[in-house]
């Protein structure tokens, strides 16, 4: 039997660890001192912390780390480590304060559709992530609807892509939650997608079962491949303007990206899709899923071209997000850490267990001398050295933390909209829908 997802509890004290404030069209969160929080893995049993920082978090040199517990930042059980020598033992605690930094996305509000004793239904804007996840938390649906609509404890019924606008489902209870549920893996849930593709789509309706795999999970990136998962999605045309054309979407399934890799297949992508309608695919942006790479090539490619634009954001990443060693998780946790908290798309449920446990986060600015950093500034910076996360300072610049000697240039809020909107569900009781798009109406030019 699948495993209900959790409600999702946050309280007056997260929501308190820092504020939004709104630029250019962007909710942007001021930094803040957060806290990622791990167990001792079996595996370093035994292993000085050190090692363990030396082979598993593989992000920053170890002065960062030597820096980080001169700092206060660094704590084993509660208590401030002094040797990075030190032994782990089963059951270790490990506490480390970073300063946080998370992506802007989209200044639109969440706007509550449906609400009642057992529901809330939102239309979620492009570019929010669901529930916490990679660098994400405050910039999150959970989160802005707990803070701004004193909605807490939803249970999330189903998900959809960071890049994805429309309707969005959440249980108010447990049970509520189970029986829906219930409908999904009956597949009694319906589920209509409206979205704007490259070229003059088919007139006749068109079906595509072609098997769905995942190439990178820390990127948000899938291809069609025999070794996939069965899949179907049914696709019917709605206008074409000349140039585009807006198609209704039906998966059947609930693939990763589904919808997306589908259209790429078929010669259509989704016309501003920022990673299957990219060059990287080659000259015909993967149709009929003929892309002459392999996955590691293709996987470089699309970073690079993102990077040459200077658009990484838009795909939830950052340049110290591909630093790392191994996977390249987030803070340089290779992929036996059981840990992958950075993904550009939809934020699988098996991520939120994870999501707050990476203890090496915010990478190093190479032209620091960590050795010699004067410990006393460094705390009088950090504010709060009892594990306590929070706004303070959230103005100065932390000389630990890359994030606040790197100027980004900002995603314009065009660059946050992707042409694909969750337009209606409906189950054995309820139908929820949203308004058509603006970028929907046929007689729309880009």
């Amino acid at each position: 039997p699948r495993k209900l997802n959790p409600g999702v509890s946050f309280g007056a004290e997260h929501f308190a660890e820092t504020s939004y404030y709104f630029e250019g069209g962007l909710r942007k969160v001021r930094p803040y001192y957060f806290d990622f929080r791990t167990y001792c893995k079996g595996r370093w049993v035994g292993r000085s912390l050190l090692h363990v920082f030396g082979t598993e978090f593989r992000a920053q040199p170890l002065a960062y780390y030597r820096a980080a517990a001169r700092a206060g930042r660094l704590r084993l059980n509660e208590e401030p480590v002094r040797d990075l020598d030190i032994v782990l033992k089963n059951n270790d605690f490990l506490r480390n304060t970073v300063h946080r930094h998370e992506p802007p996305v989209t200044a639109q509000p969440i706007r509550i559709l449906a609400e009642d004793e057992e529901v809330v239904v939102v239309d979620k804007p492009s570019s929010l992530p669901v529930h916490p996840c990679g660098r994400f938390r405050h910039n999150t649906v959970i989160f802005i609807l707990g803070k701004e609509h004193g909605l807490r404890e939803l249970h999330t019924l189903h998900r959809l892509d960071r890049m994805t606008s429309g309707v969005l489902m959440f249980a108010k209870s447990a049970a509520v939650s189970k029986r829906i549920d219930q409908q999904v893996r009956q597949r009694q849930l319906e589920k209509e997608y409206v979205c704007r593709v490259v070229g003059e789509f088919p007139e006749h309706e068109v079906v595509c079962e072609e098997p769905i795999l995942v190439v990178s999970y820390k990127v948000g990136v899938c291809r069609v491949d025999a070794k996939g998962k069965p899949c179907q999605t049914l696709f019917q045309r709605l206008s074409y303007n000349g140039s585009s054309s807006v198609v209704r979407c039906r998966p059947r399934t609930g693939r990763t990206h589904q919808i997306r890799v589908h259209l790429q297949f078929l010669g259509h992508p989704i016309l501003n899709d920022p990673i299957y309608n990219m060059e990287a695919w080659g000259p015909h942006r993967g149709k009929g899923g003929k892309i002459g790479k392999t996955d590691e090539e293709l996987l470089k490619a699309l970073v690079e071209e993102h990077r040459s634009k200077q658009s990484l954001e838009v795909l939830g990443i950052g340049e110290e997000d591909l630093s790392s060693a191994g996977c390249g998780n987030s803070g340089g946790c290779t992929k036996s850490a059981e840990a992958d908290p950075v993904n550009g798309s939809s934020c699988p449920a098996e991520d939120k267990k994870d999501q707050e446990k990476n203890p090496a986060a915010c990478p190093l600015d190479s032209d620091i001398n960590l050795e010699t950093l004067d410990k006393d500034k460094e705390l009088g910076l950090c504010g709060d050295q009892d594990g306590q996360t929070g706004e303070k300072g959230w103005g100065e610049k932390d000389p630990l933390c890359v994030e606040c000697r790197t100027s980004r240039r900002d995603p314009s809020p065009k660059e946050l909209v992707m042409f694909l909107h969750a337009l209606r569900y409906k189950g054995t009781d309820f139908e929820y829908c949203s308004s058509m798009p603006e970028w929907a109406r046929e007689d729309w030019q880009e």
